[in-house]
């Protein structure tokens, strides 16, 4: 906030002006200076605001996924919180990284490159314990992890990073799976420290141990798709999809609709005597010209002139004129 002025120092400014000793051009100061952001070039912002929130609905909805698959594998109350998603260059990534630690180097199929996904030892250890038959706690200390614990992460990983199939898809079908695991992030160097990657956090809570867990992807990877990556993109191409979903479900319902035709060869008026009297061989005289397109109605709608005739030694109809179309109805 602006220093706000005492009476004191008004009535002493006011003197200074009307004596002289202050020129008025001196206070009025020029601000027309141009404003400067400043800019990182150690660390530009390759993600736009947009495209991090886009990034935060879909693992919004993949923690919902991985809350209900976790609990029912762990056979206990697990809860996944989406806690941020920003941007951050791969040093920063790897050098808060404990150690040990369980880091699975993904591949996502359709898009190049390689995703990270990192779980907190603390979690490890309660996952560990929960599946190997224990209580879920994870304060164990700190120690480097066995071969077994590490082919139980592995298996875990694999059906949970199965599961960002379904989050993605509104955006690029991908199909993820585990290349390498890795304890120490030293030993996962697949890009220049410098470069921007997407980190995703996400809160895990397995019983009364919390800890983190962290998807970073890499700038490069999805940068042949970063137009999709857009709230604008993800919500239209989801409207389009349904739109086109309910377009194909209609096609079906109508084609499969059974609809009566009727075609009228003409009208004659006679008494329920005559009626009673026809004999094989009797003509009526009809009010139609033979020459002329016959009659035929869709249900009780007169929509078509058609000509009769023979198909296959079947009685047929060739449709010759169109009278009414479906959407001059006004029923």
């Amino acid at each position: 906030m602006p220093d706000v002025l005492s009476q004191n120092e008004i009535d002493d400014l006011l003197k200074a002006l009307s004596t002289g000793e202050l020129d008025v051009r001196e206070v009025v100061q020029d601000n027309s200076e141009k404003r400067i952001k400043p800019y990182d070039f150690k660390r530009p912002n390759k993600f736009a605001k947009d495209q991090l929130r886009t990034l935060e609905m879909i693992h919004e909805n993949y923690a919902r996924l991985v809350s209900t698959f976790l609990s029912g594998y762990l056979r206990n109350f697990v809860t996944v919180d989406l806690i941020s998603v920003e941007q951050l260059t791969y040093y920063e990534f790897t050098n808060s990284l404990s150690n040990p630690t369980i880091l699975a180097l993904c591949e996502m199929g359709s898009l190049s490159g390689n995703m990270i996904f990192e779980i907190n030892p603390s979690l490890t250890y309660a996952i560990i314990d929960r599946v190997l038959g224990g209580y879920g706690k994870g304060d164990m200390k700190a120690r480097n992890f066995t071969e077994i614990e590490e082919t139980i992460m592995r298996n875990l990983l694999e059906k949970t990073i199965g599961l960002l199939v379904e989050p993605w898809r509104n955006v690029i079908e991908i199909s993820p799976r585990i290349v390498k695991m890795e304890t120490n992030s030293q030993f996962i160097q697949i890009m220049s420290p410098n470069e921007i990657i997407a980190l995703i956090t996400m809160r895990l809570q397995v019983g009364e141990t919390e800890g983190m867990i962290n998807l970073a992807i890499p700038h490069l990877s999805v940068e042949p798709i970063v137009s999709k990556i857009s709230t604008k993109y993800w919500f239209t191409s989801a409207i389009d999809n349904k739109d086109r979903g309910d377009a194909r479900l209609l096609e079906r319902r109508i084609e499969n609709a059974s609809v009566l035709l009727r075609v009228i060869l003409g009208e004659c008026a006679i008494t329920v005597e005559e009626f009673s009297q026809l004999q094989v061989g009797d003509v009526l005289r009809l009010n139609k010209i033979s020459d002329k397109p016959l009659d035929m109605y869709v249900d009780n709608n007169h929509i078509f002139g058609v000509k009769p005739g023979v198909k296959r030694n079947r009685v047929a109809v060739k449709i010759v004129d169109i009278v009414r179309k479906g959407d001059e109805y006004n029923e």
